[in-house]
């Protein structure tokens, strides 16, 4: 299981790697969308300059996947892009929704390898009635769980 955890990995950051850079030095020439709403929102991206922020932030999450160092910051970064990735193709370009898939399920692996540092964002909070009166009248509440 770790092979194919390093192979996902780094298929992964590769894939983010190249294509965010395409963003800042365009090496792979994209053919122009038809006329669509796929096109509206891609030309909003191009003309605000967000597109490359969401460029950066492939790079980066590419690089921390590849490098094996903070995969889950890398996991994290890339997060919102792949979830947006995959409501474009579904809502608006279904033609590239295969490799949307593809790329949903690479990290979708990556994050159940990896669950143990995303555990925190699922488990329970103490209830605020459990902690004793005193620590929280002086704000030093602490909680063995």
């Amino acid at each position: 299981m770790k092979i194919a955890t390093i192979i996902a990995r780094s298929l992964h950051g590769l894939i983010f790697v190249v294509f965010g850079s395409n963003m800042f030095f365009h090496f792979i020439q994209m053919p122009p969308p038809p006329d669509s709403p796929a096109r509206d929102f891609m030309m909003a991206l191009f003309v605000s300059h967000y597109l490359y922020v969401i460029g950066a932030l492939q790079v980066a999450g590419g690089v921390l996947l590849l490098i094996g160092r903070r995969v889950p910051l890398g996991l994290t970064l890339l997060g919102p892009v792949i979830v947006n990735i995959l409501c474009f193709h579904v809502l608006m370009a279904p033609a590239g929704l295969p490799m949307a898939i593809v790329v949903s399920l690479l990290a979708l692996f990556l994050l159940w390898r990896y669950r143990e540092h995303f555990a925190g964002l699922v488990k329970d909070a103490p209830v605020i009635s459990d902690l004793p009166r005193q620590a929280i009248a002086t704000g030093n509440a602490t909680v063995n769980s």
